[in-house]
């Protein structure tokens, strides 16, 4: 297992003020995508939910896959989820391009066919991407601070 790299001070500051099961299964869910693809670069957000967005480049328009954290829970986001094949149902949701997967458990993600789709979610990503990039495994805080 590679050792992952640290969580973004902007991003950590708003995240202990969260649940402790949550920053629990937010820490292992990244350790997990960033185990299957390390060259992701981190885009990290404060909107609606505390989110952190795994891209192929430094565009949000790249990203395969996402962990939104909102209060009471957090989930495992596919940022074109209707255009993947999910063969064992694992997505839910009813927009016109995001799915994901609610987290309850580790086991809800830790698994072979998650894995799988986050495989198959960053592959998607890179032959639609309109231009390769030189950015990886870079961390991006578009979070602003008040």
């Amino acid at each position: 297992m590679i050792k992952s790299k640290p969580i973004h001070s902007d991003f950590l500051f708003l995240l202990e003020m969260k649940d402790g099961k949550l920053i629990e299964f937010f820490k292992d869910l990244r350790e997990f995508i960033l185990e299957i693809y390390p060259d992701s670069n981190e885009l990290l957000y404060h909107t609606h939910a505390l989110t952190t967005v795994f891209s192929i480049s430094d565009k949000l328009s790249d990203a395969f896959c996402m962990i939104p954290i909102y209060t009471n829970h957090l989930n495992l986001g596919f940022n074109k989820g209707t255009l993947l094949k999910d063969p064992y149902k694992l997505l839910s949701g009813t927009g016109n391009l995001i799915r994901h997967i609610p987290i309850d458990d580790s086991s809800d993600y830790r698994n072979k066919k998650v894995k799988d789709l986050i495989e198959a979610a960053s592959n998607f990503a890179i032959k639609d991407m309109d231009k390769p990039t030189k950015s990886k495994g870079m961390t991006i805080s578009k979070i602003v601070k008040k």
